[in-house]
C-alpha cells in the first residue's frame, strides 16, 4: 500500500510494451463499487475473497499484474503468484507511506489518525512480502531510479 505498485506497474508496462492489470481496479469493475464501499458494506473477508478470485481469473503470460498490499495475507495467493509469475516486492518505509497516504480516502485500511496502527499492519505483512522473488526499496527514489533497478533485476 503506497509503495508505488500501480505507478511502477504502469511504467514497466510502457517500457516492456505489455498490458498491465490492476486487481483492485478489476474488482471495482466487477462488483460495481469502490473498494472502500466493499469494505464498508461487505467487510474485509468478502473483499479478500473477491481478490483471490480475481487473481486466478487474470492472464498469466505477457502481463504485469499489480495488486493491493493485502493480497499476500492468504497463503494460497502467495503460492499462486510465485508459481505463475515473478513476484516483485516494492518496499517503502512505512512512515513515508503514511505521509503519502494521509489524505487518500480510497485506502480502507489506512488509519489517518493512527499511524502506529498502520505501521503495525505493515510490519505484520512484511514477512509475506519478503517471500517475493525480487525486492526493491522505493523509499525516496524516483520512478526512473526504481525502473532502472527493476529492469536490471528482471534482466531486460
Amino acid at each position: 500500500m503506497g509503495a508505488g505498485k500501480t505507478t511502477i506497474g504502469k511504467a514497466l508496462s510502457q517500457e516492456l510494451q505489455m498490458d498491465v492489470v490492476d486487481t483492485d481496479q478489476k474488482i471495482e469493475e466487477k462488483q460495481e463499487k469502490a473498494i472502500r464501499n466493499i469494505f464498508a458494506e461487505e467487510g474485509e473477508m468478502a473483499f479478500r475473497e473477491y481478490e483471490s478470485e480475481m487473481l486466478r481469473a487474470l492472464p498469466v503470460h505477457n502481463v504485469i499484474i499489480t495488486t493491493g498490499g493485502g493480497i499476500i495475507e492468504r497463503a494460497e495467493n502467495r503460492k499462486w503468484m510465485k508459481e505463475n509469475g515473478t513476484v516483485v516486492y516494492l518496499y517503502c518505509d512505512p512512515h513515508v507511506i503514511a505521509e503519502r497516504l494521509r489524505e487518500d480516502t480510497t485506502r480502507p485500511l489506512f488509519q489517518k489518525k493512527d499511524i502506529d496502527a498502520f505501521v503495525t499492519k505493515f510490519e505484520s505483512r512484511r514477512a509475506y512480502y519478503e517471500e517475493a522473488h525480487i525486492h526493491i526499496d522505493t523509499t525516496n527514489k524516483s520512478v526512473k531510479q526504481i525502473m532502472n533497478e527493476l529492469k536490471e533485476k528482471i534482466n531486460v
